[in-house]
């Protein structure tokens, strides 16, 4: 790992994490693709640090709503809270799916999950999904119309979401939009909602490597690699949203589909 790498999976780490394309296939594939080859501690830790951006990027563009949430607390507990209450309601409860599998599957997803063919089988089953939900009935609801079940389905694609190429922002999108929620809606319920699932998954991550020795350069590389997805991050959903305005999920999942096809040929190659 060096400086242009850091760099490089940084960009990729902020667009990707938000764009409905899988960080994480990204991730394992320009490791695959460009042979950057690292111990795998040192994979995970820098792994740490560009989702420890990507949280950033997303606290600092949602601080309103996340703000309006934590004084809402008190009567988020109310069977008739307010609406910050009710979208702190849906988030814990979208939350439930993620905290079951990922402590069931936690072990795989880190293995044998983390291969370019699963990548790729599941950038094209993505795909295929919002292909699907952009041809579907209308969709005018907002995320504060969600109900209860509609949080637990959108959680589960989430979970999903674990695959590596399945992508957390393309799965939640998609299943919201299944159930008549507008993109942009479906996306910031979905940003919301990657919060705590990415402080766990960052805080169970840390403490894997937490006995890891680090050198000075190493700090500097996660110091650049935390930089550079934070700004990036906050740059990607900020101009996602307002593409999702008025525009269609397609131009995603054909890029998935290229990319699907094109880690194909590479491992034919290989």
């Amino acid at each position: 790992m060096n400086l242009p790498a850091a760099v490089l999976l940084g960009i990729i780490q902020g667009i990707t994490e938000f764009l409905p394309i899988s960080s994480s296939a990204h991730l394992i594939l320009a490791r695959a693709f460009f042979g950057w080859e690292t111990p795998p501690e040192f994979g995970l830790a820098f792994d740490v640090a560009l989702h420890i951006g990507t949280l950033v990027a997303i606290l600092a563009f949602f601080r309103p709503e996340i703000l309006s949430m934590t004084r809402a607390l008190p009567q988020a507990v109310s069977t008739t809270p307010p609406a910050a209450g009710r979208l702190l309601q849906l988030i814990v409860i979208g939350t439930i799916p993620i905290v079951v599998v990922g402590v069931l599957m936690s072990d795989r997803v880190e293995g044998f999950l983390r291969q370019p063919s699963v990548a790729a089988v599941a950038l094209a089953a993505g795909a295929i999904a919002m292909l699907v939900a952009e041809r579907l009935g209308p969709r005018v609801r907002s995320e504060t119309e969600l109900r209860w079940s509609d949080a637990v389905l959108i959680g589960c694609a989430q979970a999903a979401a674990l695959i590596p190429g399945m992508s957390r922002s393309g799965s939640t999108i998609a299943v919201g939009m299944f159930l008549g929620v507008r993109r942009d809606a479906a996306a910031r319920f979905t940003f919301l909602l990657a919060i705590p699932a990415t402080l766990a998954a960052a805080g169970k991550e840390a403490l894997e490597v937490a006995g890891m020795q680090l050198t000075g350069d190493m700090i500097s590389l996660f110091a650049i690699g935390i930089l550079v997805s934070g700004i990036v991050g906050y740059l990607t959903i900020k101009y996602f949203l307002r593409f999702l305005a008025g525009h269609k999920l397609d131009v995603f999942a054909y890029y998935r589909l290229a990319l699907a096809a094109a880690t194909v040929v590479w491992l034919w190659r290989h």
